[in-house]
């Protein structure tokens, strides 16, 4: 069979050695961001679209509204719809009215859209295949596809020059010049914010995304991904990259793992260790991180002990407060964890399992954190390693020096960043999570922004002040996902093809760099996280390769010259 050979079927043609499976749209939905297209399918899938736009006159344009109108507006006077058809109706004739004047003034026209999808393979099989995915993605947009079925020939042929072709009757639309330009991938998604740092490069065609976080109502921004998908590295490059911009900034850096210490100290930074065996203390029950504001800071430190016993009975939890809240009203300018005890000894009633909990104070194994605080950082890079701490009290050495934080951040001047990792850790709690929530809807007053790590943002989903805190980041980079669900997928407004690929982005292990989805507003943005030579060799010596560990092994990637 030849190249120029072409056989037909009911619902696909073979041209050559491609199997060619066309499809049209019945219905189009009511609104699709522009340039969908580009974010419809992966860039191996064998896809076309194919417009024929034909301009209408205005005139004819005007009729065609006025009519349309005109028949919403009877249908609506005869009654009898449901409210879902009225409003409909109503929506109708409304639009149809806006867009009458907007062409009266020149500011839209009306077309006559032919849309042709075409899916191909090297099979029949395949073709259909690649055509019924794509009717699904088209679906979950709103979308009604239409197989033409005896059609393909009509569906398929070239448009013939001064004359019409004859086409199926799904083929054509009538839609307004923006209803048009929605249709065109190439809307330029680069994003230039003056002021602002290189977070990426798009995958697409390596356009630079330069972002600002200072200029949006929040600036807090999240990183999420698996184990080895770069976070920390991204984070870091970010750090540096705003330091260049602002080298005035303040950045307090809360560091589970011990990965940033190298990085800060570097940088001319001070490193807090906490854990046995450390002088470094942090006195979790100090109201200066409250401003002073002592009914504030006893709530704090109520939901930090909540973190710390989370099997505290109602009863123990409500006998709590009271002493918390009495240590605050009555106790010491300065309490200390042993004036807790004491307050907690003189309930009535007397301590109860409560007291012998808290005895870890005292005599156990967080009597390093009883007394006042050891430590005064004055550097503009501050990172808390928590390293020794033992894992089932890390959420609450992460509750108390967070409330710390955001108290560094109420004090400083100047603009200020707080980097968060394995925040996780805080939203199991749901006192720490409303706290975390409410530090990033808050610090913006501060002229400050939070940076959060974690490892998926299903661990903030299923909570109000998760699903808070996740909507009030002005940019969220999706890294390597496994399994994203619907939820994550209904949150983010993911479509069918992200879905797919987040699972799938490459890791810095495999590519020397980080692949990841990069949501701003409305945008979703695959692009690559890419450092220049010296930023790479930097980062690599203080935190190791990407997704690599601590320890930079021989022949770790190199980004490439920027």
């Amino acid at each position: 069979m030849t190249e120029s050979t072409v056989v037909e079927d009911a619902e696909w043609r073979l041209a050559g050695t491609r199997v060619i499976a066309p499809l049209l749209v019945r219905q189009l939905p009511n609104e699709v961001p522009f340039g969908f297209v580009g974010r419809l399918a992966p860039t191996s899938t064998p896809i076309d679209l194919y417009l024929e736009a034909l301009p209408i006159s205005t005139s004819r344009a005007l009729e065609i509204l006025h009519g349309a109108r005109a028949v919403a507006r009877v249908e609506l006077a005869r009654g009898g719809a449901d409210d879902a058809r009225a409003a409909e109706l109503m929506a109708e004739r409304d639009g149809a009215e806006e867009l009458g004047a907007r062409i009266a003034r020149r500011e839209q026209e009306l077309w006559r859209v032919g849309i042709r999808w075409t899916a191909s393979g090297s099979s029949a099989p395949r073709a259909i295949e690649a055509r019924v995915a794509l009717e699904a993605r088209l679906a979950a947009l709103g979308f009604r596809g239409h197989v033409p079925l005896h059609e393909v020939g009509a569906t398929l042929a070239p448009p013939a020059l001064g004359a019409p072709t004859e086409r199926p009757l799904a083929f054509f639309h009538t839609l307004p010049t923006d209803g048009l330009a929605a249709f065109y991938p190439f809307v330029d998604e680069t994003i230039l914010e003056p002021g602002g740092i290189l977070v990426g490069l798009l995958l697409e065609d390596a356009a630079p995304i330069f972002l600002d976080r200072w200029s949006h109502a929040s600036h807090s921004w999240g990183i999420f991904g698996t184990t080895g998908s770069g976070k920390s590295f991204a984070a870091a490059l970010m750090v540096l990259r705003s330091r260049w911009m602002r080298p005035e900034l303040s950045v307090t850096i809360l560091d589970p793992l011990g990965e940033f210490t190298r990085f800060a100290e570097t940088l001319g930074g001070s490193v807090i260790r906490l854990g046995p065996g450390s002088g470094d203390r942090l006195n979790p029950l100090d109201p200066i991180t409250a401003l002073g504001d002592r009914q504030e800071k006893a709530g704090r430190v109520a939901a930090m002990l909540r973190a710390l016993f989370p099997t505290l009975h109602d009863e123990e939890a409500a006998a709590l407060d009271a002493a918390v809240s009495g240590l605050y009203a009555n106790g010491p300018e300065v309490p200390v964890l042993s004036d807790l005890l004491r307050a907690v000894a003189d309930l009535p009633g007397g301590p109860g399992r409560l007291g012998t909990l808290l005895e870890v104070f005292r005599s156990g194994s967080l009597a390093m954190v009883n007394g006042p605080t050891t430590v005064d950082p004055s550097a503009n890079v501050v990172v808390v390693d928590f390293r020794k701490v033992p894992e089932n009290q890390l959420a609450f050495h992460l509750a108390y020096v967070l409330d710390w934080a955001y108290g560094r951040l109420q004090h400083a001047p100047g603009p200020k960043l707080l980097l968060v990792d394995e925040a996780h850790l805080l939203a199991r709690h749901p006192a720490t999570s409303e706290f975390l929530d409410r530090v990033v809807r808050h610090v913006r007053h501060f002229e400050a922004g939070v940076l959060l790590l974690s490892q998926h943002p299903n661990d903030f989903l299923p909570h109000l002040t998760g699903r808070s805190l996740l909507g009030n980041l002005s940019a969220t980079l999706l890294l390597r996902i496994p399994q994203p669900d619907p939820a994550l997928a209904a949150f983010y407004s993911l479509t069918d093809s992200e879905v797919e690929w987040l699972p799938r982005t490459r890791l810095p292990k495999d590519a020397g760099f980080s692949e990841g989805l990069l949501r701003v507003g409305e945008l979703h943005l695959p692009i690559s996280i890419v450092a220049s030579t010296p930023e790479f060799e930097f980062l690599v010596e203080q935190l190791g390769a990407p997704g690599r560990g601590s320890d930079p092994p021989n022949g770790a990637p190199r980004a490439p010259d920027l």
